[in-house]
């Protein structure tokens, strides 16, 4: 493939933006390229600006449940957009949306819509800190919950990517509250209760990480995590911005028997749109401004064409939720075939699938946690993105990235993508 006018972007983009992206993995620094220029997307694939069309298996990170330019979706947001874009004042569509996500998830009461997962999380854990009165909490190594001072410690996604895993301009005054558990390791958490001088006011966790690469949590650890939270009187708080209405209609909440006190959306809520949220029990949502004391705000929070594009979406989800097997059958579908191109070139690969999220790894082991996915072949992942891309394959530009199926893909694209992978396997160790 040619990427002449990418690589031309690129150098213009250089000059204006920082490194050239507005968010540091699409700089595909780390699979050592350019990233292809993006000029449309449609169903299944992405288009550029030099003319090449991929399979794209990253969709927006996440959101594509039904592929680029769902015409529902699509309608439902001309639709609204045509009424205006914003008003800062309440519409009918946050409560029919917020109203939905309260009839799926059982650990949600109340729910308060921002513009992205950050935010989300970050409000979360405000909240979470003025309903207990404490300052510490608990994070685990690898899990990403977003760029604000207190999470970016140890985190995965970007961060690693980027050899950067704790930030400058993070002061040693917000991350010394902040206290690191090792994920799938419940001693690891004790250890943090124990060490908290003035109390855990929550503890945060991704129950399917999909920053540090796809690594779900244990039954077991989740349900002790419950035990420990409800024992110290700690807030537990799914991040599920990621595997939210991804991961199952309920997102991890539909996998897990382990109910949390706060949950964390995204991605899949906006369908696109920049959108995020939080909720909980009605007694810590009651403390939220102006309700309660803590104080959270958002200009562009809940506008009417996010909550439209969020809505269609997750009606169409609602209407059909066989439309979650038929997605993980494909992920499966397609771990499976590339794990055996693998096998053909005598490469070690260990695969995870999560409903429509799938993931790998270039490992002889399985990965557990962030020091075991760290120790994945990164530059032979690098290697394998490369010759994908160039077979008309986009997949995540890290190895510690979750890919994402979309309805939109077809049997015969993840042939293709199967074919494409022994084509770059033996391409690799020739």
């Amino acid at each position: 493939m040619r990427y002449t006018q990418s690589e031309q972007a690129y150098k213009e983009a250089y000059e204006v933006i920082p490194g050239g992206v507005d968010s540091p993995v699409r700089a595909f620094n780390a699979v050592e390229g350019t990233p292809p220029f993006i000029e449309r997307g449609e169903g299944a694939y992405l288009y550029d600006i030099d003319g090449n069309r991929y399979i794209d298996y990253v969709q927006s990170w996440g959101p594509l449940i039904f592929g680029h330019c769902d015409a529902d979706i699509e309608a439902a947001v001309i639709e609204t957009a045509k009424k205006g874009l914003s008003f800062g004042a309440p519409t009918t569509l946050e409560t029919a949306l917020a109203e939905e996500i309260v009839s799926l998830f059982e650990s949600i009461d109340k729910v308060r819509f921002v513009n992205s997962g950050t935010e989300a999380v970050m409000s979360a854990i405000r909240l979470a800190r003025g309903y207990t009165g404490r300052d510490d909490i608990v994070k685990f190594e690898g899990c990403y919950h977003g760029h604000s001072d207190s999470l970016l410690v140890q985190a995965g996604s970007g961060a690693a990517t980027f050899g950067a895993p704790s930030s400058p301009g993070v002061p040693a005054d917000l991350s010394k509250h902040t206290l690191l558990a090792r994920y799938n390791d419940i001693e690891s958490v004790k250890s943090c209760f124990e060490a908290s001088e003035g109390g855990i006011a929550c503890v945060i966790i991704e129950p399917i990480a999909g920053n540090m690469g796809l690594v779900p949590a244990d039954e077991s650890f989740l349900k002790a995590l419950r035990e420990l939270c409800d024992t110290y009187g700690a807030i537990l708080i799914f991040d599920e911005v990621m595997s939210g209405f991804r991961a199952s209609l309920k997102g991890a909440q539909g996998i897990t028997t382990v109910v949390p006190d706060m949950v964390t959306l995204g991605k899949v809520i906006g369908a696109g749109m920049p959108v995020g949220a939080f909720g909980g029990r009605k007694e810590i949502m009651a403390h939220l401004s102006p309700e309660g004391p803590v104080y959270q705000a958002g200009t562009l929070s809940g506008n009417p064409v996010a909550m439209a594009a969020g809505l269609a979406s997750l009606k169409k989800l609602k209407a059909n939720p066989s439309i979650y097997v038929e997605l993980s059958e494909k992920a499966k579908r397609l771990v499976q075939g590339l794990q055996k191109a693998a096998e053909a070139a005598e490469v070690s690969m260990v695969t995870e699938v999560r409903g429509s999220m799938f993931g790998f790894f270039f490992s002889d082991k399985p990965v557990k946690n962030f020091d075991d996915a760290k120790a994945n072949d990164q530059a032979l992942f690098a290697k394998f993105h490369r010759g994908m891309l160039d077979r008309g394959v986009y997949l995540a530009c890290s190895s510690f990235e979750t890919g994402f199926i979309s309805t939109a893909i077809t049997d015969a694209m993840i042939d293709e993508t199967i074919k494409a992978a022994y084509e770059t396997m033996g391409e690799i160790r020739s």
